[in-house]
């Protein structure tokens, strides 16, 4: 008789033994004639060196299966034991999963134009109406690229600026004021890493979410860098950001141009950034139309009335001017 531990590693133990430990009842009804015990993020095993090599696999396969898909079943479990394909194999073109599960894919021609870009440079700017999944795929590579481990760190950022309304006189410390900005940021990591996984990473800044103003003077190495919402950048701020980027980094920049809450008289440090740049080498950029959103089909209805209506108001300006 043998006795090995297994530590459960960068996955959520509560996904893994599922709810009431339905999924460690059914992996000890696959192994009868060992003893296995968990608590926390360890398991406990005991019994003979056969039985042990067999099921050591197969729950290194079991926390495989739940650090790429975020969630298992029985019928997964039963799979991995018995040796079979999960069904879960069969889909391509997967950059992660939900926590519910469901793949997270390219789901038009310019998003998967901004996974080839960011595979083949360092620093990408996706620009585009609402609804495209700039943000949202963005977001998907970066955790792509943690699981992977091929970076060490994701840094998500957005300059804040109101959009119509004042909330520098909400309750709350620096951090309570800021929040409204970034929540954003929190809603696409919470639908691709489990609650308890991701509050971790980000106690360990392992996941840091930050306004714009916060990155001045760092050097940001080995790290997937998102900055969301870059049409109300600055000229100064833009500039700024840019400079930040260190070893083994990829920015991505998303920003709509339709959207802009700068003052009037205050030009997009995105457009002059997108003006100055394009062209150059290592540096992509990623258009998306109307065709590309992704959200409810009324708002590439809405997209298209405010596009002919500010169309319109140009127009009239134009032949009042003249």
């Amino acid at each position: 008789m043998i006795e090995k531990h297994i530590v459960l590693e960068d996955i959520d133990p509560i996904v893994f033994y599922g709810v009431n430990n339905s999924h460690l009842q059914m992996v000890k009804s696959l192994f009868p004639k060992l003893r296995i015990v968990a608590r926390g993020n360890v398991i406990r095993v005991l019994g003979d060196e056969e039985d042990m090599a067999k099921v050591e696999e197969d729950l290194e396969k079991m926390q495989r299966h739940v650090l790429k898909y975020n969630t298992i079943n029985d019928e997964d479990i039963l799979d991995i034991v018995k040796g079979h394909k999960t069904k879960a194999d069969a889909v391509k073109d997967v950059l992660v999963y939900s926590v519910s599960g469901r793949p997270v894919k390219p789901r038009s021609e310019n998003q998967q134009r901004l996974i080839d870009a960011f595979d083949k440079n360092d620093m990408i700017f996706a620009e585009g109406p609402a609804g495209t999944g700039k943000t949202y795929l963005s977001i998907a590579l970066a955790v792509r690229a943690l699981k992977e481990k091929t970076i060490k760190k994701i840094i998500l950022s957005r300059p804040a600026v109101e959009a119509g309304e004042k909330l520098g006189f909400l309750p709350g410390d620096m951090k309570d004021k800021i929040d409204p900005y970034l929540q954003p940021l929190y809603d696409a990591l919470e639908d691709m890493i489990p609650a308890t996984r991701l509050q971790d990473m980000m106690e360990k800044r392992i996941i840091q979410i930050a306004p714009l103003a916060f990155m001045r003077g760092r050097t940001l190495s080995d790290a997937v860098v998102i900055l969301d919402e870059a049409q109300n950048t600055t000229t100064a701020q833009i500039r700024m950001f840019l400079t930040r980027m260190g070893w083994n980094t990829k920015m991505i920049i998303t920003g709509d141009m339709t959207q802009i809450d700068l003052p009037h008289e205050q030009r997009s440090g995105l457009r002059e950034a997108l003006d100055i740049l394009s062209g150059v080498e290592g540096i992509s950029v990623i258009r998306f139309t109307q065709k590309d959103i992704v959200r409810h089909k009324l708002v590439t209805r809405i997209v298209n009335a405010y596009n002919a209506y500010d169309k319109k108001m140009k127009e009239n300006k134009a032949e009042n001017d003249s």
